[in-house]
C-alpha cells in the first residue's frame, strides 16, 4: 500500500478534482467539509483497500466499483474480528459507504450492485468516552498558571477560559475570527462540523479575559486568537491546532495537574454543566452536538448514583493480624 505523508496527503487533497478525476475515493473526500474529516476518512479507506487486495492497492487505486456485498460484508467481518472499537469499525463502514456511493454517482456501479454492497448494518456496541474530567480545582491551577502579564499568559488565560467555558474543539477555537464575538452581549458564533454554526456565550470571569486579550490584540481584522513570538510581538495570523495542544500541555505541566488533552476542557464543560443540573438540551446545543444521546454519554450523573449504591453493600473482609 503506498504510504501518503501529511504533505502527500494535503497535495492530494487539493487536487482530488484534477489529477484524480473520476475516482470515487477521490470525489468522496473532495465532499468532506474539513480537512482534519478527509484525512481520518482516507486512513480509514486506504486499511480496506490494502485489508481487500493484501496490501496492493490504496485508496486511490483500488476498483472500489468491484465491491459486491458479499465483499463488503467479509471487509466489515475483518473489521470486528480487529478488536476495533465499535465506533472506529463504524466509521470505516461510512467511509465505505461513501466511496460506494461516489461509485455509483460517477457510472461505475449500477444501483442493484451499490445497494446491496452498501447494506450494510452498523456495529453495535457502547464504550465508555475517552479522556477525562478535569476538577475546579485543576481548571483553577491552570488559570492561575497563567497570572502573569506576558502577552502569552494573557492570551492563553483567554484561551483556555474560551476553550473550558464555551466547550469548544481545537479547530473551532482556532478558527475564531474577532468579527465572530461581540463583547457587549458575550456571543460567540462558532463554526462546528459540518460548517454548522452555533451560538455560545463568554461570560463572567471568561469575558473578563478574553477583554484583557482583546486589548492587547488590538481591533484588526482576523483570527480571534493569534500566535506569540519570543519577544512578544503578537503576529497576525491563525494559530495551529497543534498549537493550542503544545499550550496546555506545557501549562498543564507548569500547574502540576495530570496529563490531559484539549478535548478534555470540552469534556469537562459538559460533565460541570450537568452537574450543575442544566437542562441536557442546552448543554448539547452549547456543545454542538447532533444528538442528545451524544451529550448523554458525558453525564456523571448515573455514575455516581451508581458508586453510592455499590457503597450500601457490605463486604465480611478483615485483614489478617501479622504474627
Amino acid at each position: 500500500m503506498t504510504e501518503l505523508t501529511t504533505t502527500q496527503n494535503n497535495n492530494t487533497l487539493a487536487t482530488l478534482a484534477g489529477a484524480l478525476d473520476n475516482n470515487p475515493a477521490a470525489a468522496y473526500l473532495a465532499g468532506l467539509s474539513s480537512m482534519a474529516s478527509r484525512k481520518t476518512m482516507l486512513q480509514c479507506l486506504n486499511r480496506i483497500a490494502a485489508q481487500a487486495s493484501g496490501g496492493a492497492y490504496d485508496a486511490f487505486s483500488f476498483t472500489w466499483w468491484d465491491l459486491r456485498r458479499v465483499h463488503t460484508l467479509a471487509i466489515r467481518a475483518t473489521l470486528q474480528h480487529e478488536d476495533l472499537k465499535a465506533a472506529t469499525v463504524n466509521k470505516h463502514l461510512c467511509a465505505l459507504r461513501g466511496v460506494l456511493r461516489e461509485a455509483w454517482r460517477l457510472g461505475l456501479m449500477s444501483s442493484d450492485d451499490h445497494a446491496r454492497a452498501a447494506d450494510l448494518q452498523a456495529v453495535t456496541g457502547e464504550t465508555i468516552p475517552a479522556g477525562r474530567e478535569l476538577s475546579s480545582g485543576e481548571i483553577a491551577a491552570l488559570m492561575h498558571d497563567c497570572q502573569g502579564r506576558t502577552p502569552a499568559d494573557v492570551r492563553d488565560a483567554a484561551l483556555i477560559a474560551v476553550l473550558y467555558s464555551c466547550g469548544l474543539r481545537r479547530a473551532e477555537v482556532v478558527a475564531l475570527d474577532l468579527a465572530s464575538y461581540d463583547a457587549e452581549s458575550g456571543r460567540l458564533v462558532v463554526r462546528g462540523k459540518r460548517n454548522k454554526e452555533r451560538l455560545v456565550y463568554v461570560v463572567n470571569g471568561a469575558a473578563a479575559a478574553l477583554g484583557d486579550w482583546l486589548e492587547l490584540r488590538g481591533d484588526q481584522p482576523g483570527a480571534l486568537f493569534q500566535p506569540i513570538n519570543k519577544g512578544g510581538v503578537i503576529t497576525s495570523r491563525r494559530l495551529s491546532t497543534q498549537s493550542i495542544y503544545n499550550m496546555l500541555a506545557r501549562r498543564g505541566q507548569a500547574a502540576g495537574i495530570r496529563d490531559f488533552s484539549p478535548h478534555d476542557l470540552r469534556r469537562t464543560m459538559i460533565s460541570h454543566l450537568l452537574d450543575a443540573g442544566a437542562d441536557i438540551s442546552t448543554v448539547q446545543k452549547l456543545a454542538g452536538h447532533a444528538s442528545p444521546t451524544t451529550t448523554a454519554r458525558y453525564d456523571r450523573r448515573p455514575e455516581a448514583a451508581k458508586c453510592k449504591a455499590a457503597g450500601l453493600l457490605h463486604v465480611p473482609y478483615m485483614r489478617a493480624v501479622a504474627a
